[in-house]
């Protein structure tokens, strides 16, 4: 076996141990991002756990960072100052126990949707029988079963977004990553959407951190909200969804007329206001 291979073996390991133990999922501890030598300041002093079976959506005025935290907890980027963590293991870079959906649609047009599928578990190893098998069990999760021969050339967005759901669940990441993933679709493809991704959830069982600029979107979807401010970023409200009594919507209109939907719905906007109006003075 190669050192990567044990490298990987070993880290797998790690990563298992922390779990075992109560680790996070996902923690930062301190964290600032700075670019153009510290004239900009993205994240400011940031402390974060990512609580297990959880979704937890990222919410606050554009430019506030929350992206920026994607980023960092995917290992896409890194910290200026502080440090980011998965199970208690440092992110040095990506790794397969996160997976992440962008909001652009990222499918290879010459290959068809169960290879899309495929493609990621192909690079992971997998075997060839294993592989189809789970390509197929995603692509009936996102109701795409009928499609896997079709091409992203004949799909709409909202089928594109699916099959990029679909890949990234496949290779069975532990954290599943969402960047605004229904920012480019219309209303209705949105809310249609947004239920399929809470019957994922329910099946799935899967750790999520959504980035949304959807007020209702995040509540629908979330388990728990964290708000940041405006720019430098920094955590302005940590708030559990408690008036959902632990449960998950299957239908999206059942949770509109949930007694404690209406009053987080007004404090969220008066706290965006908040920002929107600081940053304008």
């Amino acid at each position: 076996m190669s050192n990567s291979g044990k490298d990987s073996l070993s880290r797998d390991a790690s990563l298992e141990q922390g779990r075992a133990a109560g680790e996070p999922p996902a923690r930062a501890n301190r964290v600032s991002k700075e670019y153009v030598g510290g004239k900009i300041v993205a994240l400011d002093d940031v402390s974060l756990d990512i609580r297990e079976n959880q979704v937890t959506a990222l919410i606050g005025p554009s430019g506030c960072g929350k992206t920026t935290m994607l980023r960092l907890i995917a290992g896409l980027e890194y910290p200026t100052r502080g440090g980011v963590e998965v199970y208690g293991q440092p992110i040095l870079g990506p790794g397969p126990e996160r997976g992440m959906v962008f909001q652009a649609y990222t499918s290879f047009p010459w290959l068809s949707v169960l290879k899309n599928v495929e493609h990621g578990m192909k690079i992971q190893g997998l075997p060839r029988d294993a592989r189809r098998a789970r390509a197929e069990k995603f692509l009936k999760l996102v109701h795409l079963d009928d499609f896997a021969d079709s091409y992203p050339v004949q799909l709409s967005g909202g089928m594109k977004q699916r099959v990029a759901i679909a890949r990234t669940l496949a290779q069975n990441p532990q954290l599943l990553l969402l960047d605004e993933p229904f920012g480019a679709l219309d209303a209705q493809v949105t809310w249609e959407m947004e239920e399929m991704i809470i019957e994922i959830i329910e099946s799935e069982n899967k750790t999520v951190i959504l980035i949304t600029h959807d007020i209702q979107e995040a509540i629908y979807l979330a388990d728990r909200i964290i708000f940041f401010t405006r720019q430098p970023g920094k955590i302005k409200a940590d708030m559990p969804m408690e008036f959902k009594g632990g449960r998950r919507f299957l239908r999206k209109e059942d949770l509109l007329s949930e007694p404690g939907y209406v009053d987080m719905e007004k404090l969220l906007y008066q706290m965006m206001r908040e920002e929107i109006q600081g940053r304008v003075s």
